[in-house]
This record gives structure tokens, sequence and C-alpha cells, in this order.
């Protein structure tokens, strides 16, 4: 009796040694190839639960031995603790490393820049290449308008609280917490000292961004981004009307005109600054924050006009009289004719 006991327990712990092994193996042994990189992003997305995950990584093959990793994460409960988010995950690593990066929801944020936008729709694309919801998604958020109200802007406005840079953000943020995120960031860049100084100029940070817009939409030369917003300091601060040639294609709708003609100024648009005094709505696409604080910073001089260089290099000719500017705008209407652009 005392003998078969002894070969009962010797079989029960080799039994249960056995178990322990190779559970302890199918957890410590590496079973993550990454293929020719020694890492990989791994995505889970906000509606994926256990299997998707699972399937997701046989699909992807990041997985060796499935039936290991399907052991470790029943042990480890993952079915309960699935995250969204954007993992990086590294070749060699165990099942029970995976399993715990994925179940901790520690992921490596993207990050998310966007520049040289025209509008909401064209903010929504450049968002959603780097973020989990689609641009029709991301659309939707910026276009309605209770969202829009509840940060304290009007449709078109909406726009200024969009401060073009590159921002670190993780991969699942939702549409509402992003648009909270940029307007944290819009406060933090409005801060005292750039709010002071627009009301000493009596503006608020939407007409100074609106103004900024004309600006970019006017150069790219960084030199003379100060001077072309002190042309138009000093239109406004006379009530001479802007006429500025970008409000008026925004008004029109077609980017593909090159020269403005004198019927394009007809358009009946609070756009345009040929008919209407004083500033547009609202911005006529996202200004740089350079071009904001280029407006903040305007240059002071005495020039009331300025014109394209006839030479289509990008900068300007800058006059005070109108009969100097009419100089320069025969010179380069000149210089348009030359090449063949008539619209």
């Amino acid at each position: 009796m005392k003998r078969i006991i002894a070969i009962a327990l010797l079989i029960a712990l080799l039994v249960g040694g056995g178990a322990f092994w190779f559970f302890y193996n199918s957890a410590i042994k590496a079973n993550v190839d990454t293929g020719d990189s020694k890492e990989r992003y791994f995505y889970v997305y906000s509606d994926w639960d256990y299997d998707d995950v699972r399937i997701a990584l046989i699909d992807e093959k990041l997985i060796i031995d499935i039936s290991s990793f399907e052991l470790i994460a029943n042990r480890k409960n993952y079915a309960a603790r699935v995250r969204p988010g954007r993992y990086l995950i590294k070749d060699g690593m165990s099942n029970i490393a995976l399993i715990d990066l994925l179940r901790s929801g520690v992921q490596i944020p993207v990050n998310l820049t966007f520049n040289n936008v025209r509008d909401l729709p064209d903010l929504a694309g450049k968002l959603a290449r780097n973020i989990e919801p689609d641009s029709l998604e991301m659309l939707e958020a910026l276009m309605a308008s209770e969202t829009i109200a509840h940060y304290g802007f009007e449709q078109h406005t909406f726009v200024a609280m969009f401060i073009p840079n590159t921002y670190e953000v993780h991969w699942n943020y939702s549409t509402d917490k992003l648009i909270a995120r940029m307007a944290e960031e819009y406060k933090t860049f409005w801060n005292g000292t750039r709010r002071a100084r627009a009301a000493e100029l009596k503006m608020d940070p939407v007409e100074i961004t609106t103004l900024a817009s004309i600006v970019k939409a006017e150069t790219n030369m960084t030199e003379e981004r100060e001077r072309i917003a002190g042309v138009y300091m000093n239109r406004l601060r006379i009530g001479m009307p802007l006429q500025a040639d970008p409000t008026l294609l925004f008004a029109l709708g077609d980017r593909s005109i090159t020269r403005v003609l004198n019927e394009h100024k007809e358009i009946d648009s609070p756009y345009n600054t040929y008919k209407y005094k004083g500033l547009p709505p609202g911005p006529i696409n996202m200004p740089e924050s350079t071009y904001i604080d280029a407006v903040l910073n305007y240059e002071e001089h005495k020039y009331l006009y300025f014109c394209a260089n006839e030479d289509l290099s990008g900068r300007s000719n800058f006059s005070r009289s109108y009969a100097q500017h009419l100089v320069y705008a025969r010179r380069y209407q000149q210089a348009l004719n030359k090449r063949g652009i008539y619209k």
C-alpha cells in the first residue's frame, strides 16, 4: 500500500511539474515575431474584443504559437481587460510580456501634425491620417453646431481655435477628446501676453487670426509677413477697404483662379473686402502661429499698398501712394501677360 501511495504521489508530482513547466514555458518563451524589423506597431481598435485582437495577431503573423498565447491570455483574463491603443510590439516578446502590455493600456503616442489647412473639411482629412477616427467621423464632429457653440465660436470662426503645430496625442483619442485637447492648446497659445497685445490693437483673438489668415494667403516670404500685416493695419486704421484678393478668392470658392479680374470684384459676399470695409466674418484658412504673431507684432510704416513683384518670385513691392502702386501693378500685369496667365 505504501509503495502504491508513493508511486501515486510521484506520478502526481510529475504530472503537476509537467503542467507547471508547460505553463511556465508558455508564459516566458519568445512568441512574438515582428519579421524583418525589431519592432512593429499593433493597433487595437476601440470596438474590439479579445477575439478581434487574437485574429489580428494571427493575420499580421505576429504570434508564433497561438495556442500558448491563448493559454496565457485566458489565465490572465485578458478578455476582460482589452484596451484600445497603439502598442509597440518588440520581436521576441513572451506571451506574458505581450499580454501585460496590451492589458496595461500603455501605448506609444503619435505625432499629430497639421499645417497649410484651408478649412474644416481639410482639417478633418489631415487629422484622420494619424488617429483612429476616420475623416467623415472627424468632420461630423467639427461641423456639429453644439460642439462649435460649446467652445464659444460660430461656424465661420471655429477654424480659429485650431493652431497648426505638432501635437503628441494617443492614437485612439475620440473626436470629442481631440477637439477638447485643441481647445486647451488654443487657451495655452492665447496667453495673457498675446491677449493683452490684441487688446492694445482693439482686436480679439479671432480677429487677429482672421487677419493672419489673409497675411498667410498673401505671402510665404517670412521677411514680409510683418510688413504686409502693417499694410492691412494701416488700412483698418483709416477705414480703407482691405481690398485683399485672397478674401475675394475665398468668396468665389474657386481655387483655380490665378489672376483676379475686375469682374471677380463684383461678387456680393461679406468676404469681398473690395466691397465691404473691415475684416471678413472669419479666417479664410488656418494660419500658423508665426502669422498670428506677425499680426500682433506688425511692422509700423506708412505703406498702404503692395503688389506682387514682376519677377514672380513671391516677393512684393510696397508703396505709400496709389500712383506708385499702379506702376508696380502694371509691371506685374505685363509679367502675367507675357507668361500667358490671363485668369
